[in-house]
C-alpha cells in the first residue's frame, strides 16, 4: 500500500495535470504548485513558483505533504529535490546534478560516450561563432544542431543541410530564449530511422519500464514546420516489439543508471530515454529527467495500478518490492491543441468553449496545460499559453483511440486554437504494414500436410 496520502505536484502543465488525475484516483489528496484551471478540479491549486524552494517547503510543512513530485525540468536542473531532501521531505525525482543528463546536452553526450551507450556522432564548441566556422568548412550534409541547456523543448534543429544549419545557429543567437542553452552547442551526426520515447521509473537500482511511446516534436503535419514541446503522442508504439524492448533495457537504460551511479550522481526519478530505432539498432537522441508532455498524458490514461505506489517506492529506494504495473488493453492518443502563432509568440485570454462537451465523451478525457481563470468572467477557462490543451483517449486499437481523441478536439474551440491532424499515423501505418506482410507470409506458405 502506498505510505503517501498528501501529495504536491510542481509544475503546471499538461504533464502536472495528467499526474494529479492519476495520483486522485489512486487514493492521494493532492496539491499542485502553481497547477492550472485543470488541475484546480482534481486537486487544490496553490499559487507557488516551482523555481521557489522556500515557499515549496512552506507549503510541504502547513499542508502536511507526504511526497513531492517535481514535474518540469527547471526545478529539478536547479535542485529543488536536493533542497527538499536536505530538509527532510520525501521528494521524486532526480538530484541537481543528476539531473544534468537532461539539463546538459554535452554532460550527457560524454556520459554516454563514456559508458560505450549507442548514439550519434558529434561535436561540440563552446561557442557559436566556431559553430558555425566548422559547419562552413566540412561537406554538406544533414546534421542536427543541439543548444546544450534547457530550451523548453526547442533548442534542437533537426536540418537537411547546410544552410539550414547555418540557420539553426543564426536563431540560437538571436533569440533570447536561447540565450542561456546556447552557451555550448553541439553538432551530431543525423539519424535516420523511426522516433520512439522509452520512459522507465528508477530507485538508482531497481528500473521499471513503461510501454513505448511515440511523440510528434514537429509544428506541422508530416513532421514538417518547426520543433515544439510535442503535438501529440500516442502509446504503446507499436515499432517496439519485446525484444527490441529488452534490448533498450540491456544496451540504454541499465547502463545509464549503472553509470550514473559509478560517476556517483546515482540517479532517482523519472528516467527518459529518446531514441532513433536506426538500422543499426536503437540509439539515444536524448535523454529527459521527468514524466514527457504530452507523453505523461497518454500513459496515466492507461494505467489500471496504483502510480502512487510506484513513485512511493522508488522515493524509499524499493522498486524491487513492488509488483509490475498493470495496463489497460488496447491503446491512447493525445492529440494537443495550440493558440495561433505556437511555438513563437501567441496571444493569451481567449475563452475556451466546449470543454463540457469534450469531457461527457466516453474515455476521453482533456487534460490541461496552459489555461487559467478570470474573476471577471465567472466560469470562464481561458487559454495561456502556446500548447493550451491535451485531449487523451483510450480505446481496444490505435485507430479507435485516434478517432476518439479527434472527436474531442472537435467539441472544443477558442479563437485561434489548431492542431495537428496527423497524430499516431505513424503507427496506424505500421500496423497496416504488419497485417500485410503477415497475410504475404501465410499466402507464400505451403498447405499444412503437403511436402
Amino acid at each position: 500500500m502506498p505510505r503517501s496520502k498528501n501529495v504536491l505536484i510542481v509544475g503546471s502543465g499538461g504533464r502536472e495535470h495528467a499526474l494529479a488525475w492519476k495520483l486522485t484516483r489512486d487514493g492521494a489528496r493532492v496539491f499542485v504548485a502553481p497547477g492550472n484551471a485543470g488541475t484546480a478540479h482534481e486537486a487544490t491549486n496553490l499559487p507557488i513558483s516551482p523555481t521557489d524552494s522556500a515557499a515549496v517547503l512552506q507549503a510541504v510543512k502547513q499542508h502536511e505533504i507526504d511526497l513531492v513530485v517535481v514535474g518540469p525540468e527547471a526545478p529539478l536542473v536547479s535542485g529543488l529535490v536536493d533542497k527538499l531532501t536536505e530538509a527532510g521531505v520525501r521528494a521524486f525525482g532526480p538530484s541537481g546534478e543528476a539531473a544534468q543528463l537532461e539539463g546538459s546536452k554535452i554532460f550527457c553526450k560524454k556520459l554516454l560516450h563514456t559508458n560505450d551507450i549507442p548514439t550519434a556522432t558529434y561535436r561540440q564548441f563552446n561557442s557559436l561563432d566556431k559553430a558555425r566556422e566548422f559547419l562552413e568548412s566540412r561537406e554538406d550534409e544533414p546534421v542536427v544542431v543541439k543548444a546544450d541547456g534547457l530550451a523548453a523543448g526547442k533548442g534542437v534543429f533537426v536540418c537537411s543541410n547546410r544552410e539550414e544549419a547555418l540557420d539553426a545557429i543564426g536563431q540560437l543567437q538571436r533569440d533570447p530564449q536561447f540565450r542561456d542553452a546556447a552557451s555550448g552547442v553541439l553538432i551530431e551526426e543525423r539519424l535516420d530511422g523511426v522516433e520512439v520515447s522509452v520512459i522507465a521509473i528508477t530507485d538508482g537500482r531497481t528500473i521499471v519500464t513503461l510501454p513505448p511511446l511515440q511523440d510528434h516534436k514537429a509544428a506541422l503535419d508530416g513532421d514538417r514546420g518547426p520543433n515544439t514541446g510535442g503535438m501529440g503522442a500516442f502509446c504503446p508504439a507499436p515499432f517496439v516489439t519485446q525484444s527490441l524492448m529488452t534490448e533498450i533495457e540491456e544496451q540504454i537504460l541499465v547502463p545509464t543508471v549503472h553509470g550514473m551511479r559509478r560517476r556517483r550522481t546515482p540517479f532517482h526519478g523519472i528516467l527518459y530515454a529518446g531514441l532513433m530505432l536506426t538500422s543499426q539498432g536503437p540509439k539515444v537522441l536524448e535523454f529527459n529527467v521527468r514524466f514527457g508532455d504530452p507523453e505523461c498524458q497518454a500513459l496515466c490514461i492507461r494505467l489500471e495500478s496504483s502510480l502512487l505506489e510506484l513513485l512511493d517506492a522508488a522515493v524509499d529506494r524499493r522498486l524491487h518490492e513492488v509488483p509490475p504495473p498493470s495496463w489497460k488493453s488496447g491503446a491512447s492518443v493525445t492529440v494537443v491543441m495550440a493558440s495561433e502563432g505556437y511555438p513563437g509568440t501567441v496571444e493569451k485570454g481567449h475563452a475556451i468553449r466546449g470543454l463540457e462537451e469534450a469531457r461527457q465523451l466516453e474515455n476521453v478525457v482533456v487534460f490541461h496545460a496552459a489555461t487559467s481563470t478570470n474573476p471577471d468572467q465567472p466560469g470562464a477557462i481561458l487559454a495561456a499559453g502556446g500548447r493550451v490543451l491535451g485531449v487523451t483517449a483510450h480505446a481496444e486499437s490505435l485507430a479507435r483511440a485516434k478517432l476518439k481523441a479527434y472527436e474531442g478536439v472537435k467539441e472544443i474551440r477558442w479563437r485561434g486554437a489548431w492542431c495537428r491532424k496527423d497524430i499516431a499515423d505513424k503507427g496506424l501505418r505500421h500496423e497496416h504494414e504488419q497485417v500485410v506482410a503477415e497475410s504475404a507470409e501465410l499466402s507464400s506458405s505451403p498447405p499444412e500436410g503437403t511436402a
